[in-house]
């Protein structure tokens, strides 16, 4: 594992083992019930869980990103995840605290807030003031293939070769990022993101190809489509499948991995480590 590293406000993080991103859905409609928190008290508790388990950065959002989901507006989601970065800044000041949004004005107040990071899954086609906002806050850049949007994503995603795609893509937006002087920018390939199954275990078995980006993997399997169908179970009953994965994904060279279940995660990281000392 090439040891990158990110520098978030600041504070030098390495990446020269996989790290974890507990996600904390501050919203009503995300595809997994497990996943959502209500209230600041309830999400607090469970980024100390989280963090307690492993987590290296919490993932905070205010709009699901499910199949069929409809955007939210740029004030109802700071209305949600506002407060809640706040909290989470005041009660673990040396937590990195990412934000999950498609506004660049949510993603400036949450900084300034005390998140160190943007997690946008439209790669800025949402919003064209994204990537230089990101540039002006200088904070690491979580880049995303989406084909569509979350509401139409999953009707009929099309490709010649779903690899081919996604890395000319990559290469094509990571270019325009480091012109606008970001250079820590972490590629996530958008599993379940307008991908089929048959796209999404694609991309999984040839993961370690994008390292010819030079740049760390994110990788977001958590008890997603991708196993659910195959094991025809609800997300709930999804941890060993994603599990599973997630071993795959370390393996082909998987730098960090946004999940559900921290503690479980941990685990796989720890046995991972220990195959490969």
């Amino acid at each position: 594992m090439k040891p990158y590293t990110l520098n978030c406000q600041g504070k030098l993080l390495p990446l020269d083992h996989p790290l974890l991103m507990g996600i904390l859905n501050i919203t009503p409609d995300s595809f997994f019930p497990g996943s959502r928190v209500s209230g600041i008290d309830g999400m607090l508790e469970r980024a100390e869980g989280m963090l307690r388990d492993g987590a290296t950065f919490l993932d905070v959002g205010g709009m699901s990103s499910r199949p069929g989901a409809e955007l939210v507006s740029e004030e109802e989601e700071l209305q949600r995840v506002l407060p809640a970065v706040e909290a989470l800044h005041a009660r673990f000041p040396e937590a990195l605290i990412s934000i999950d949004t498609v506004w660049a004005s949510v993603a400036r107040e949450a900084v300034e807030a005390g998140a160190c990071m943007v997690n946008d899954i439209s790669a800025g086609r949402l919003d064209a003031a994204m990537y230089e906002t990101v540039a002006a806050l200088r904070v690491p850049y979580v880049l995303m293939h989406m084909q569509g949007t979350p509401q139409h994503m999953q009707e009929d995603p099309q490709y010649d070769d779903v690899v081919v795609s996604v890395l000319d893509f990559l290469i094509a937006e990571l270019g325009k990022l480091r012109a606008l002087g970001i250079h820590d920018v972490i590629l996530d390939p958008g599993f379940g993101f307008g991908k089929t199954v048959e796209h999404n275990y694609s991309l999984l078995k040839n993961l370690s190809a994008f390292h010819i980006l030079e740049a760390p993997l994110l990788v977001g399997l958590s008890r997603k489509s991708m196993i659910t169908r195959v094991l025809d179970v609800s997300p709930g009953n999804a941890l060993n499948g994603t599990t599973a994965l997630h071993m795959v994904a370390l393996q082909q060279g998987a730098q960090i991995l946004r999940v559900h279940d921290v503690k479980e995660a941990a685990e796989v990281v720890r046995i991972f480590r220990q195959l490969a000392s």
